[in-house]
Parts: structure tokens; sequence; C-alpha cells
């Protein structure tokens, strides 16, 4: 079995409340227009990369139970290979939108997976989360997402291991917590010794990269936000894309971030990943130059 981009950040079920009068505050009751269930976490990203034409496969524990069957049915459903070994129960998020943001509660198990299951889909890439660096197997692209509980593990001490990362992604708090810096290019420039490629996402203003010392910027695209959810993993996901096709670190970030704006249009990070079509024709529209896709798929063919 050989694919394209292994995902072992963990996966979520996410229950979205949409149409949220408020976040409530203790001791209060609100109510929400209506209740979704979809696949949450590294199943995003995993999700947003085979939507964009790579042979995506994930590889996490999930629960026997109906949270953990309906994760992998979806995701069989889009073509995503997997290796879920069977975890006491399926990791879950509540995701409360609101005003353009959202908030989360998380129950996480915190069993992750090995670097022998990673190594059998023999892979070009890995998309790991912060802590599981040293499952990338060697020679593979290692991709690391970060999390708030990864944020606060780490704060102001980042990992030893990060030069096992061909990039690292970050959103701007993340950034400040795990560095202790106060801004996110001192942030960026405190990792960029350690890491290939810093990738901070700035919410709306878009997101900037640090790579052989010089920053590379890349502003967003006006949406209406109805949900944030699962932004960033698809901004990655668009990234890992256009990197494995050859491109340059801006034009890779280019189309990570106009990927990752449209997603907030809709409820659900799932439902957010656009098709391959999709994201070039408005790549199109925009002016964004053309990636060589053919290159991004020869393991396909």
């Amino acid at each position: 079995m050989s694919v394209d981009v292994v995902v072992s950040a963990t996966a979520f079920m996410d229950i979205t409340f949409v149409g949220l009068e408020s976040v409530p505050r203790p001791g209060e009751e609100r109510f929400a227009g209506d209740l979704l269930r979809s696949p949450g976490g590294g199943a995003i990203n995993a999700i947003g990369i085979a939507r964009l034409g790579l042979r995506a496969a994930l590889a996490v524990p999930l629960g026997d139970d109906l949270d953990g069957r309906f994760i992998r049915a979806a995701l069989e459903h889009e073509g995503i290979e997997l290796s879920t070994t069977v975890g006491s129960r399926t990791p879950t998020t509540v995701v409360m939108p609101y005003g353009g943001e959202r908030a989360m509660v998380t129950y996480e198990p915190g069993v992750n997976t090995s670097a022998a299951v990673l190594a059998a889909f023999s892979p070009r890439a890995a998309v790991v989360a912060l802590d599981q660096l040293d499952t990338v197997p060697p020679g593979v692209r290692g991709y690391a997402t970060c999390g708030d509980d990864d944020a606060r593990a780490f704060a102001s001490h980042p990992p030893q291991d990060l030069g096992g990362a061909r990039a690292l992604f970050l959103n701007r708090r993340e950034a400040l917590l795990i560095t202790g810096e106060d801004t996110p290019e001192a942030a960026a420039q405190r990792l960029g010794g350690d890491v290939e490629i810093v990738i901070v996402t700035l919410g709306p203003d878009g997101a900037m990269a640090l790579v052989d010392g010089e920053f590379v910027r890349v502003p967003g695209h006006e949406m209406k936000a109805v949900d944030t959810t699962g932004a960033g993993d698809l901004l990655c996901a668009a990234f890992v894309w256009a990197d494995l096709a050859g491109a340059d670190v801006e034009l890779a970030l280019r189309w990570a971030v106009l990927y990752g704006s449209l997603s907030v249009t809709v409820p659900t990070g799932a439902a957010g990943a656009v098709t391959l079509e999709r994201l070039l024709a408005e790549g199109s529209t925009r002016g964004l130059p053309p990636l060589a896709i053919a290159a991004a798929k020869e393991t396909k063919t």
C-alpha cells in the first residue's frame, strides 16, 4: 500500500451547534438552530488532502462506538485509506460557532499511533501532531500541526525534535504561547532556528511563513465567516498539496490561505473542504498562478 499523505493527528467526532444564540456563560442555557455531526481534527486534514486529488490515509485510534463507526464510514466514502486501531472511546469535540469565532469543549483519551503504522502506508508525506514528530518515517516529509492542548503542553518550551518537520503550522495564539514571545514574528523567528518552514495563521488576516530567515506574508480573503473550525487544518492540507506539487513557499501559502478562507463559509470543517475543481476555479478568478497538478498526482498513475 502506498499513499501520498498519511495523517496521524487525532481525529475527533465534531458535534457542532449551528445558529447559536450566544455562547452560554456558567448557569445559562442557550439554543441553536441545528446540530451537526462531522469528522474533525486530523480527519479534516485527510478529507482536504483527498478532495485536492491526493491519495490520503488516516492512521488514528478510534473507539468501537457509534462515533468511531460514523467517522470510519465518512472517510471510506471519501476514498481515504484507514488504519484505525480500536481505542476505548472516540475523541469528541463540541463546537459552538458564534460571532465569526468558536468555542470548543473536547474529550480526548490521549492514545497515539505508532511509527510502524505510518511507515506501513509508504507515504510521501505525513501530517502529525506536534508531539508525534518521532513517528515520521525516515525520508518522509513531515508536517506538524499544533492544537490548544499542544500549545499549553509546550508553553514557553518548544519540543526539541522540530528538526524532523519540513513545516510547522500554528495559529497566532499557539505561536505566542509556545515561545513566550510577544509577536507572531518573534515567535516564528524563535521556532525558525529548529524547523525549515514556520507558518503562523492569522485568521482573516491570512498567514505568514518564515523560511531561510525571510518572511513571506499572504493576506486573507474576505469571507462571511459561519464556522472557522478546521480552517487551519485545511490550510495545512492545501499547503502540503502545493508543496508536493513543487510550488515555492509563497505560492503554496497563497493557495493554502485561499483554501482555508473558503472553508469558513459553511458549518463544520469537513463540509468546508472544497474540491480541487472549486479551488482551481476560485484561484483563477483571483489571479493565482496554476500549479503543476500532474506532479502532485504522480503516485496515483
